[in-house]
Order: C-alpha cells, then sequence, then structure tokens
C-alpha cells in the first residue's frame, strides 16, 4: 500500500495510525535552538552621505541562529554556540567606514555563516537610530536571513 492509496479510499483507524508512525520514522524530527543578540549598540561610521560617515550615527545590532539543540544533553557550551562570538564578529564589522547597512549585514550573516557550519537559519538585522534625511521617524533598517 502506497501514500497515495489512503487518499483514494477511506482506511481503517489502523491504516492511518500505521502510515503516521511510518512517516514518524522516516522523518527525523530535531530540536532546533536559536542563540541571538538582540540591539547590540554600536557608534559606527556608517552612511550614504560623508558627513554620516565622519559624524557617525547609531546602530542596533540584532543576530539570530538557528542550528539543532545538543547542549542540553551535556550541559557544555561546546555544543551550542557563545553568543559573544556573535558580538565580537557585530563589533568588527561595524568600525569602518562604509555607504550601505546592506554590505555589513551581509559580511557579518557570510563570516557567521562560515564559522558556524551547522547554521540551518541566520538572520542579521541592523537598525540606524534617526536617519539624517528629515522624515519623521525613529530609525531605518535592513534585515538579511540564510535558510539553509
Amino acid at each position: 500500500m502506497d501514500v497515495n492509496d489512503f487518499f483514494r479510499s477511506p482506511g481503517s483507524q489502523c491504516d492511518v495510525f500505521r502510515y503516521q508512525t511510518i512517516c514518524l520514522g522516516l522523518c527525523m524530527a530535531s530540536i532546533l535552538q536559536t542563540v541571538s543578540l538582540k540591539e547590540a549598540r554600536f557608534f559606527a561610521p556608517i552612511g550614504y552621505y560623508e558627513e554620516e560617515q565622519i559624524v557617525g550615527n547609531e546602530f542596533y545590532v540584532s543576530i539570530d541562529v538557528c542550528f539543532a539543540f545538543h547542549a542540553g544533553e551535556t550541559d557544555d557550551l561546546g555544543n551550542t554556540l557563545n553568543y559573544e562570538e556573535l558580538y565580537r564578529i557585530a563589533a568588527k564589522i561595524m568600525a569602518p567606514r562604509r555607504r550601505l547597512l546592506e554590505s555589513a549585514a551581509a559580511e557579518i550573516l557570510e563570516e557567521i555563516r562560515q564559522s558556524v557550519g551547522y547554521a540551518e537559519m541566520i538572520e542579521v538585522v541592523i537598525r540606524k537610530s534617526n536617519p539624517p534625511f528629515g522624515g519623521d521617524l525613529s530609525s531605518s533598517q535592513v534585515s538579511l536571513r540564510y535558510n539553509r
């Protein structure tokens, strides 16, 4: 009996249960965890306009990295991701002058992707406080997401 047989004719509850059991056996379930760095604040020379690069601005970086959960099995930092490492990466990349938040976000994402090969998902959000173009808004932001 194949999967389509269950949809062509009404099966007994036992058939449905047997099908669900087969699916559970074939589809390996896993627990995913997310390690996050939220709103890490940096003062950086990033902006399209030259004066932004000279004066600098306040930025908030948030990073989420999702991967298979193992730390609970051993209570060992080696089985998870140290969020201090996420901060170190963000601080290094936010320091130099550049014009676009997108390039900073892409560089942060790529460095995390290279150093955390087991990541299933990585999201980087950079929020810029008080963008200097005269609009009435508190911030602008860019976000990039990687999915395996």
